[in-house]
């Protein structure tokens, strides 16, 4: 039986990596799944290949720097059941380097557009008694990372935008959680060169994670099957190992390939803890074994 069968999810940024695979999850699911983008042949081909397997789904053509197109956007999207504030934009380089619109485009995005859309989008789950969102984060904004400054920020903003979210709706019925992934195999992690593969080999799975990997997490928030009913969490997911030092602690660092690209489409993530173990284990429901960490 199909977990999500009648309930409808808007999936942000859903034409590739950790979006593509959230949306065609879902869709699996047997949710009906609204996917916005800027490419309108990346979204036909996303909707196509859904529909060859069975699922149903639309395209949006939403540029989330626009808050014209954001507000469009909510009001396309909002009888969802659930929300999935995947999109972004992944701006690489050091702070002196970065201008002011890169910085701008970067919270317009990241912060500004998962605000509006959940502004507009949570008091409807709240009258028709319930929904999910789900906030895809990444490690960069768990600890400071060279290059990655305004983009760790950004998304250390979606962190606690998922603790004040949860608070808020929680009680009505809606639950918010986000899912803040280590390195992931996506288009968006090209412009990285070696300093991906550097990432990579900090984190104790020795791999990068699938972007259906972490969209098969996303489903298990959206189910609100055992252990998947929580609000105001962030899964980690194969985060890189790290030097202690207790309050100062320095962690590892990397910098982007010289001539890379500073703007990369960012619907991906990645990340690191030192015991998820033992917070796993601490946990009273029963956890999967993709759930590194609660």
């Amino acid at each position: 039986m199909q977990e999500l069968s009648g309930q409808r999810a808007l999936v942000t940024g859903g034409t590739s990596g950790i979006g593509r695979a959230t949306a065609e999850a879902l869709a699996r699911e047997g949710a009906r799944v609204l996917i916005s983008g800027r490419s309108e042949a990346r979204g036909a081909e996303v909707v196509a290949a859904i529909e060859a397997g069975g699922g149903e789904a639309e395209f949006v053509r939403a540029d989330l720097e626009s808050p014209d197109d954001v507000r469009a956007l909510a009001e396309r999207a909002a009888e969802v059941d659930i929300l999935v504030n995947n999109a972004g934009v992944f701006p690489v380089g050091a702070t002196h380097e970065l201008s002011d619109a890169t910085f701008d485009e970067t919270f317009a995005v990241n912060v500004k557009a998962p605000f509006l859309l959940t502004a507009a989008i949570a008091p409807k789950m709240v009258d028709r008694g319930g929904g999910t969102i789900i906030n895809v984060t990444t490690m960069a904004a768990e600890f400071g990372m060279a290059g990655l400054s305004a983009y760790g920020a950004s998304k250390a903003a979606v962190a606690l935008l998922t603790k004040a979210w949860a608070a808020e709706y929680g009680p009505k019925g809606v639950r918010v959680n986000a899912v803040s992934p280590g390195p992931t195999t996506t288009p968006g992690t090209d412009a990285m060169g070696d300093g991906f593969a550097a990432i990579v080999s900090t984190i104790p799975l020795g791999r990068a994670a699938d972007p259906e990997e972490i969209a098969e997490t996303i489903v298990f928030l959206a189910s609100g099957r055992p252990g998947g009913g929580v609000t105001g969490r962030r899964v980690r997911w194969t985060f890189p190992l790290h030097q202690e030092g207790g309050e100062g602690r320095t962690e590892r660092r990397w910098f982007p390939r010289r001539g890379a690209s500073r703007r990369a489409s960012r619907s991906e993530a990645e990340g690191s803890p030192k015991d998820w173990r033992a917070r796993a284990a601490r946990q009273s429901e029963p956890q999967p074994a993709f759930l590194k960490s609660l």
